[in-house]
């Protein structure tokens, strides 16, 4: 009788990681040595058969906590266990259940062609010659590569390695995909693609999706659950839907100024109708974005813009559009998820 199979696909309880680093002591004048936490004591259950999105601004701990899940990190403290196995003491039975696409690495080889990396890394995971053929000829037609599956990968483009590196990810078979920026790299038909083939390994094939993307909208359209970390800690966990309600049903008002913005958040926030504001990065033409969360527009807008003029900002252009995911991202974080 075969065993059962874990209700929590990964489980993560109090998991951290401290790096050693330098810094400067209080006046200045001597480097000590000083500990960084990257991951702060993080606590995560990700349910059998979800498709679960780790979100996050540059530095705030995601790469690292994907790090450690996929047993390329040890962690310092705490404990994760995926497909019920210890990322420490179990780390082969870990990767046998775990595949993994991460972004920025070479997981390919370019030498060989698209065909003997998939049979390559079929064999090292010992999946059995005829079975790997038939899973092989099928991921290479899932994403488009059967015409050109015995060409080397060093004539590929960007988008064509992405995605042989994604189903190399595939290839045997395991019960947890862990998807570092999948569609990075990718035309919009290409993507398109991809994001229908997670959703077909999910609804059909039962797989657990762990992923990570700098693009809200497919964030929005593919997660059943985000959790949006920062500074190491997880500090919003639940669907796209109530993640977005967490800011209220009001709409939200995207304005772009020119001119000074010293103290125009707090002036906009103290006008009626607003209930949160975020004030965007220098553009490359100078203006800034603001960001106005709405609890009455018919009010809050004229005095807005009113307020704007008085601060001796001039208003570009506005638009008043419904709450996205990354309205509450940038809300919750302060910063936009690529910066």
């Amino acid at each position: 009788m075969s065993a059962p199979l874990p209700a929590q696909a990964v489980e993560l309880v109090g998991l951290t990681k401290r790096f050693a680093g330098r810094g400067l002591e209080s006046n200045g004048r001597r480097a000590v040595r000083q500990e960084i936490m990257a991951v702060d004591g993080i606590d995560l259950e990700i349910p059998r058969g979800e498709i679960f999105g780790l979100l996050g601004p540059n530095g705030a701990g995601k790469t690292t906590t994907i790090r450690m899940i996929c047993t390329l990190l040890v962690p310092s403290g705490g404990t994760a266990r995926v497909w019920g196995f210890d990322v420490a003491s179990q780390a082969t039975e870990v990767r046998r259940s775990l595949g993994v696409l991460l972004t920025g690495e070479r997981s390919v080889y370019w030498k060989l062609t698209g065909r003997e990396n998939l049979e390559y890394f079929a064999s090292l995971y010992q999946v059995r010659r005829d079975v790997a053929q038939g899973r092989i000829a099928d991921l290479l037609d899932r994403v488009e590569l059967t015409a050109r599956a015995d060409d080397l990968v060093e004539r590929y483009s960007t988008g064509m390695r992405q995605r042989l590196a994604l189903i190399k990810a595939m290839v045997h078979d395991p019960p947890i995909l862990l998807l570092d920026e999948p569609t990075t790299g990718l035309d919009p038909q290409a993507a398109r693609n991809i994001r229908e083939l997670i959703r077909h390994l999910h609804a059909v094939e039962g797989k657990t999706v762990i992923l990570t993307t700098h693009y809200m909208e497919e964030a929005d359209q593919l997660c059943d659950r985000i959790g949006i970390i920062d500074h190491g800690r997880i500090i919003a966990l639940d669907s796209p839907q109530v993640i977005k309600r967490t800011l209220g049903q009001g709409p939200v008002l995207r304005v772009e100024i020119e001119g000074g913005t010293e103290g125009l958040e707090g002036a906009l926030r103290a006008v009626g109708g607003v209930s949160a504001v975020s004030v965007g990065g220098p553009g490359g033409d100078g203006g800034r974005e603001l960001v106005l969360h709405l609890t009455d527009a018919r009010e809050a807008l004229p005095r807005a813009v009113e307020a704007i003029n008085r601060g001796g900002g001039h208003v570009r252009h506005l638009q008043l559009v419904e709450t996205s995911l990354e309205d509450v991202f940038i809300h919750l974080t302060g910063r936009r998820l690529r910066d």
